[in-house]
């Protein structure tokens, strides 16, 4: 039996979730369940809320609070998965939804072709708080807004600045889990996204540009927009002047170039052209109707050359302020880190404990999460982190080595094929670079490749002076679709001869 604790939380457990019956919940479901034949149950009982906030230039466009609470069963029977959820949470409602979920998966048995099973998992006890100072739901609205007016303000004092963004989104997600092997697990964890965006117009034309600040999503508190892991204030006070810049820049010329991409950037790549890709069940054909299924198949396992020699992808749920870092994930697995990709050859991938079973590959390493209480939980996608080499280059080193090229900072838009192949990405900043040293902004560029050739084309990677943990708060899968938090750490990378398109000239084809 082991126990969980989070990184040294600065919070106790929300007492309006941890006084909740929740083991009478468990018991009444585990004990119908199992009473009625089902051989694996899992109980959740699960509290989100969210908010949010949004300014424009100097009004306030709205503020939301939405909250979702209740319960699930989910049970084998005879090698076949029943669920039924709840929005009541009592004894009662909680021994209904597993004799609906027992009926469900009965229901379904004649019509399942495939048994399904599940890894085994040691039992655990124990409960995890995510690592933030304070939580924004006890923070005042009116000082919510406050601070996003202020931020427009900042912005709107610029005399390039024509209109201003600002908005800020947090989660406080707690679950409870138990299930008949004995696991019971209860967690809590904060995560807040605030962001905002300058936008200069040309009165004459009508045409405009924007610039999003580069601060990621994180798993914090409110003390994140305070400048805790983040500069807000530096980033604000120069935007307005590399907004300027680009709105002066040319227009890129397309061709073939060196880049660096900064991690700000970076880490949208890797989620979609590794992050994806690496989920076992689009690699085996199992998730195919929401954005596609893997060319990282696995035949590959263990043989395919993914990327260049220095490339180390690892999966964990485990880093500090991570979106997806969890104590244990929504089939009761201890949160875990490992390797898929070591010495750039395809080593591993992301699994729940079906995944994992059908496969032989042991224990599962802790991919399962639910975004409500009334959804099936789904095999989601862990923290994929590009890891940067020990005593690696600064960013500067890496440009010095750049004769003719690029350094793209920022994510904007994306689109990546069905297989996770064939990828085009964009940046909120471009600049060239010339004899190893920046020469200004550029506008309209895109960059484009195939997965397998782009990650090989890695010629240096940076140290850990470099390192950003990047990521998104809602990546989808699913049908019905679910989102899930999470986030992804990489250095600057040096790539050689990639594809660089004018998007201006590409849209306009």
């Amino acid at each position: 039996m082991s126990s969980g604790t989070g990184p040294a939380p600065q919070s106790e457990m929300d007492p309006a979730f941890a006084t909740l019956p929740l083991e009478a919940i468990a018991d009444a479901a585990l004990t119908r369940a199992r009473d009625r034949g089902a051989s694996h149950v899992e109980v959740r009982v699960e509290r989100t809320k969210g908010s949010h906030a949004r300014v424009r230039d100097r009004d306030l466009q709205g503020a939301a609070d939405q909250e979702a609470v209740g319960l699930s069963v989910r049970v084998l029977l005879d090698g076949t998965w029943g669920f039924a959820a709840s929005t009541e949470l009592t004894s009662d409602a909680a021994a209904r939804a597993a004799s609906d979920a027992v009926e469900v998966a009965a229901a379904s048995v004649p019509l399942n072709k495939e048994r399904v099973d599940v890894a085994t998992e040691p039992v655990h006890v124990g409960s995890w708080i995510s690592a933030y100072e304070t939580n924004p739901f006890d923070v005042a609205p009116t000082d919510r807004v406050a601070l996003l007016l202020e931020w427009a303000s900042i912005l709107l004092a610029h005399p390039r600045v024509d209109h201003a963004d600002a908005s800020v989104n947090f989660v406080q997600e707690n679950k409870f889990y138990a299930d008949l092997s004995g696991t019971t697990t209860v967690q809590q964890r904060v995560r807040i996204h605030p962001a905002a965006t300058a936008v200069a117009v040309d009165a004459t034309s009508g045409a405009f540009e924007t610039m999003r600040t580069l601060g990621p999503p994180a798993g914090r508190g409110w003390e994140y927009v305070g400048g805790t892991g983040w500069d807000w204030d530096q980033e604000l006070s120069e935007m307005p002047e590399l907004l300027a810049e680009k709105t002066s820049a040319p227009s890129v010329d397309p061709g073939v170039y060196d880049v660096v991409i900064d991690p700000t950037n970076l880490f949208l790549t890797i989620h979609e052209s590794i992050g994806h890709a690496t989920e076992l069940d689009r690699a085996l054909g199992y998730e195919a109707a929401y954005a596609g299924t893997s060319f990282a198949t696995f035949d590959k396992l263990g043989a395919f050359q993914y990327g260049a020699p220095m490339m180390h992808v690892t999966g964990d749920r485990t880093a500090k302020h991570g979106l997806a870092s969890i104590g244990f994930d929504d089939e009761g697995v201890e949160s875990q880190s490992w390797d898929l990709v070591r010495d750039g050859i395809l080593v591993g991938y992301q699994l729940n404990r079906a995944m994992a079973s059908r496969q032989g590959l042991g224990r599962s390493n802790g991919c399962a999460f639910a975004d409500s209480p009334g959804r099936v939980p789904l095999q989601r996608m862990a923290n994929v982190s590009l890891q940067p080499v020990p005593g690696g280059p600064t960013t500067e080193e890496l440009i010095a080595a750049v004769g003719d090229g690029i350094y793209i900072v920022g994510d904007k838009s994306w689109s990546i094929d069905m297989q996770r192949y064939n990828f085009q990405f964009t940046g909120q900043r471009f600049f060239r670079v010339r004899n190893g040293r920046l020469a200004g902004q550029v506008r309209d560029a895109a960059y484009q490749g195939v997965t397998p050739e782009f990650w090989r084309s890695m010629e240096a990677v940076g140290g850990e002076s470099t390192y950003f943990l990047g990521g998104s708060f809602n990546c989808g899968k699913g049908q019905p679709s679910q989102i899930a938090p999470v986030s992804h750490g990489c250095p600057s990378v040096l790539f050689r001869q990639v594809r660089i398109l004018n998007s201006l000239h590409e849209a306009g084809r």
